[in-house]
């Protein structure tokens, strides 16, 4: 199997020709997977970030043998069905109460896709001719061409894609970690590029205070309420990706609640299917879809799997569980075990930054690791995590318990510490 894995299979961020090291998973249950000769590994990644109440949830599993039973899958041009309908009245009652339109996509990349084609629709239906999108440096939204061109352009994955990509404006990441730090230089040229871009900017799209695979960053939210603010005051609409950060995973529903803010559109996906299947979703408000359905407008967009009747499912079940969760009190509960558990991390000489926040754990290296080195070193002790470049981080499911958890964080510590 791993033979003809590695000569004919793609694995994301590696080389087609020289992959890394790949490790053969048999079965996953609660936050173990187990690989095929046997060991198990206490998984400290979620599946990247999704699978919030583990594997093999028997309420999850029930959402997705029920609605195979009724019905798999069906087009949803010109039909509608419960589970669609459910899923998003629940969605609306969760998000900010802005947000009343619901369009279902299939992935976190499309949900961005869709965020800025909706930004561009808008703005046309204004009369303007405004094609660009402001963001800041660090940020990372998707692996497909317009998400990409609202990544990092810099320290982003896509540099090699530069040429083909829409050229947009990026403003200065902040530097300020929290409202105590708050200066107000922070958002000095993020208001530059306003005042001096505002014809040609259709929307602003940011991640709200956790940035992710951009470089794993936090940020105050005073930032982004300020963004809010000059948003309003340019006629600007302010999209906020929550693909990464929704869902509990900063300690509230949604991150932009630390801001008390809301968006004009919102992006979701990841865990919103808990890891099961993948699925996301945009939200908009009643005056951006009435615009861009003024005067007969219809929004160009329509995936082959929109609303797909078990995502669907398996999503309101999902969520059920997350909202019988007391959210604060579990995300308080990993943010204190991985404060408690990294902070050795801090005085060795290899680390340069160790930072959490929520269900995030994150030591920043001076160097970049040799991803399949420390790979290994990892599954040698029973836990699984994945690096990138300098940063070797955690996010874990919800479900994980203290002593899982300081399994991983010491094994962290122990791994770095070797490095």
């Amino acid at each position: 199997m791993l033979k003809f894995d590695r000569q004919h299979i793609w694995h994301p961020y590696t080389s087609p020709t020289n992959p890394l090291p790949v490790y053969p998973v048999a079965s996953a249950d609660g936050v173990r997977l187990r690989l095929t000769d046997g060991r198990e590994l206490i998984d400290g990644m979620a599946s990247w970030w999704c699978a919030i109440h583990g594997y093999n949830h028997p309420r999850l599993n029930a959402a997705l043998q029920e609605q195979a039973a009724k019905m798999s899958h069906v087009m949803f041009g010109g039909l509608t069905h419960e589970p669609a309908v459910k899923l998003a009245h629940t969605l609306i009652d969760i998000t900010p109460t802005n947000l009343q339109k619901v369009f279902f996509c299939d992935s976190g990349s499309v949900a961005v896709e869709v965020a800025m084609k909706m930004a561009l629709q808008y703005r046309a239906a204004q009369g303007s001719e405004a094609r660009t999108f402001l963001t800041i440096h660090g940020g990372y939204h998707g692996d497909t061409l317009g998400a990409m061109s609202v990544c990092d352009p810099v320290t982003g994955m896509h540099q090699i894609f530069g040429n083909a990509l829409p050229s947009q404006f990026f403003a200065r990441r902040p530097t300020c970690r929290n409202d105590a730090e708050w200066r107000d230089n922070d958002i000095a040229d993020f208001r530059r590029q306003l005042e001096t871009h505002q014809h040609e900017i259709a929307a602003v799209i940011m991640e709200p205070i956790v940035q992710g695979a951009g470089g794993m960053h936090f940020y105050a939210p005073e930032f982004l309420r300020q963004v809010r603010k000059l948003c309003d005051e340019y006629g600007l609409l302010l999209i906020l990706d929550e693909i990464a950060t929704g869902f509990g995973r900063t300690g509230t529903m949604f991150a932009c609640e630390h801001a008390d803010i809301v968006p004009d559109i919102m992006c979701l996906g990841k865990a919103i299917t808990g890891g099961y299947m993948s699925f996301a979703a945009t939200l908009t408000t009643e005056a951006v879809s009435e615009l861009i359905g003024s005067n007969g407008g219809i929004f160009m967009h329509g995936p082959t799997f929109m609303a797909n009747p078990l995502a669907c499912a398996v999503a309101s079940a999902s969520l059920e569980l997350l909202l019988e969760m007391d959210i604060p009190n579990n995300i308080g509960r990993i943010a204190k075990g991985l404060k408690r558990g990294l902070a050795d991390c801090r005085e060795l000489p290899t680390v340069s930054d160790v930072r959490v926040f929520g269900a995030i754990g994150v030591v920043e290296m001076r160097e970049a690791v040799d991803l399949a080195v420390i790979q290994k070193m990892f599954v040698e002790r029973g836990v699984w995590i994945r690096p990138f470049g300098r940063l070797i981080y955690v996010m874990p499911p919800y479900i994980i318990c203290d002593n899982d958890l300081n399994v991983i964080t010491s094994q962290m510590v122990e791994v770095i510490s070797a490095l």
